[in-house]
């Protein structure tokens, strides 16, 4: 089995609980400084892990290529970016439509690659992304009314939806950009540079955008370490994973496997919040499954 399914399976499954953790920050924090403490505590655990797996392996970082620097900052702008969109999805519609079309990730990181990278997906890859997506959207949708929606640029919960996974999907390809662009040397190495500059530089845009639209939002982020830095310690974690991945395989297919953190989730709150699973979620989930089973055979 390739090294990159493992390593996305572990990073679902640590973003799953870096969600769970998140929530204890819910109503202390606005939205702006939640997204804020995500970066602002990772970079010093991003940075440390960098400097560790280069010392191991003996490459010492050089000066940045310009198409590191644009790939970086295209992706670190893009991921903000699609947080804030997948809140107004969140904010014009239903929880299941907004989830659901950000879902298009995978399909939309596909295209994407293709135009950028030069990265093209086989028949039985483009079939395990769509796959996925119908049993993401099995699972997201748990109640009739919640039924997909036809792509209305009127309706802002779907447009902000597609939008924002427009923007996780320039993300992952930008970050895979920026990865391939610093040579031969390991992924591990390659891939905590670039989560480590990518922190850094969404730290940068978020306390400058705290500092303007939200004063005082930056030192109650601080004040929160405590809380803030289980949470951060987890992001990375899972984050690592993500920018591993990505560097060793093509950013469609990480994020198609990635959806297997809906069945993380949807296990996390049966068995710890002892929610109900209805049948669409099982079914769901066996699409999922599918999906994935179909990705480990393609690679």
């Amino acid at each position: 089995m390739p090294l990159w399914i493992p390593i996305t399976i572990a990073a679902a499954f640590l973003q799953n609980l870096r969600s769970l953790l998140q929530k204890q920050l819910t109503g202390r924090l606005s939205t702006g400084g939640a997204t804020f403490a995500r970066f602002v505590f990772a970079f010093p655990l991003a940075l440390g892990y960098a400097l560790v797996v280069s010392s191991v392996t003996g490459w010492t970082p050089g000066v940045p290529s310009l198409t590191f620097v644009a790939f970086l900052l295209s992706g670190a702008v893009a991921q903000i970016g699609a947080t804030y969109l997948l809140l107004a999805s969140f904010a014009h519609g239903p929880f299941a439509i907004g989830t659901a079309y950000s879902k298009t990730e995978a399909l939309q990181a596909a295209v994407f690659a293709a135009i950028v990278l030069g990265e093209l997906l086989s028949l039985w890859g483009v079939i395990a992304v769509v796959v996925g997506m119908a049993g993401v959207a099995l699972m997201v949708f748990k109640r009739r009314e919640d039924g997909l929606r036809a792509l209305n640029l009127a309706d802002k919960a779907v447009l902000f939806g597609v939008a924002a996974g427009a923007g996780f999907a320039i993300a992952s390809v930008s970050y895979r950009g920026a990865s391939l662009s610093l040579g031969d040397s390991s992924a591990f190495v390659r891939a905590g540079w670039t989560l480590a500059a990518a922190t850094l530089v969404q730290t940068l845009i978020m306390a400058i955008w705290l500092r303007w639209r939200e004063p005082g939002q930056v030192m109650k982020t601080l004040g929160l370490w405590r809380e803030s830095g289980l949470v951060a310690l987890a992001g990375v974690a899972g984050s690592i994973g993500w920018f591993t991945a990505l560097t060793l395989q093509t950013a469609a297919l990480v994020k198609a496997l990635a959806q297997v953190e809906l069945i993380f989730s949807t296990l996390t709150s049966w068995f710890y919040f002892k929610e109900p699973v209805s049948v669409r979620e099982v079914a769901g989930i066996v699409l999922i499954g599918f999906s994935i089973v179909l990705i480990v055979v393609v690679a």
